[in-house]
C-alpha cells in the first residue's frame, strides 16, 4: 500500500512562492497519476491538479490555473506543487493523492490514498 507524506507547508506572503513535495513509499510510483487537493477552514476539500503518470501532461482547476504547477520526479518518487502569486483564500491544508485512473483526477472518489496534509497559510 503506497504512503504519501507532504512537506513544504507553512507560512508564505500573498504574490510570493511556495513549493509543496509528496513523497510516496510503498508502491510503484510511475503507477499512479498524481492529484493535489486542498481544503480551506470551513470549506469541502477541492481539486487543485494532477499529473499523468510519467509526467508529460497536467490538469488544473481554473482558479489556479497558470499560477501553480505540479511536477513529478519518477526516479525520487516525489510530487511536487510549485505554488506562485497565492491568494489569501488559498490558505489551506494540502494534500497530496494517488489514483490509477487515466481520468483527468478531479474527482476525489478516484484516489485511494491520501497524505495526511500539509498546512500552507497565505498572509498579506
Amino acid at each position: 500500500q503506497v504512503q504519501l507524506v507532504e512537506s513544504g507547508g507553512g507560512l508564505v506572503q500573498a504574490g510570493g512562492s511556495l513549493r509543496l513535495s509528496c513523497a510516496a513509499a510503498g508502491g510503484i510510483f510511475s503507477n499512479y497519476r498524481m492529484g493535489w487537493f486542498r481544503q480551506a477552514p470551513g470549506k469541502e476539500r477541492e481539486f487543485v491538479g494532477s499529473i499523468s503518470r510519467n509526467g508529460l501532461s497536467s490538469y488544473y482547476a481554473g482558479s489556479v490555473k497558470g499560477r501553480f504547477t505540479i511536477s513529478r520526479d519518477n526516479a525520487k518518487d516525489t510530487l511536487y506543487l510549485q505554488m506562485n502569486s497565492p491568494k489569501i483564500e488559498e490558505t489551506a491544508i494540502y494534500y497530496c493523492a494517488a489514483t490509477l485512473s487515466t481520468r483527468s483526477g478531479e474527482r476525489e472518489d478516484e484516489y485511494f490514498a491520501w497524505g495526511q496534509g500539509t498546512q500552507v497559510t497565505v498572509s498579506s
